[in-house]
């Protein structure tokens, strides 16, 4: 987490968080044709509620979208490892982490 100054003196946050996101669910929900949509649903609405922020300004990085559908719209990931950027200006930025 940074913390920086912002020119008129306020301090303005930049909030950085890794998570791991529980996708199992989304392969019983929906139909078997709307899995990986779904999947990126799942990831937008987990990180609006951990991050405090809006669907609308919620970037997903297009690295995460192709591990989503890596395997095609009904094969999807159990868990992805993602890391979450806020912006003081409110937009959240989502990408992939590699395995290490």
């Amino acid at each position: 987490m940074a913390n920086k100054k912002a020119a008129s003196g306020r301090r303005v946050e930049e909030l950085e968080r890794e998570y791991v996101i529980p996708l199992r669910a989304s392969q019983h929900q929906p139909s078997r044709r709307r899995r990986a949509g779904h999947v990126l649903l799942t990831v937008r609405r987990f990180v609006v509620r951990h991050m405090k922020g809006k669907p609308e300004d919620v970037w997903i990085d297009p690295r995460l979208n192709e591990h989503v559908w890596e395997h095609g719209i009904q094969h999807i990931p159990s868990r992805v490892r993602v890391k979450a950027i806020r912006f003081e200006d409110g937009l959240i930025e989502v990408d992939l982490l590699e395995a290490e």
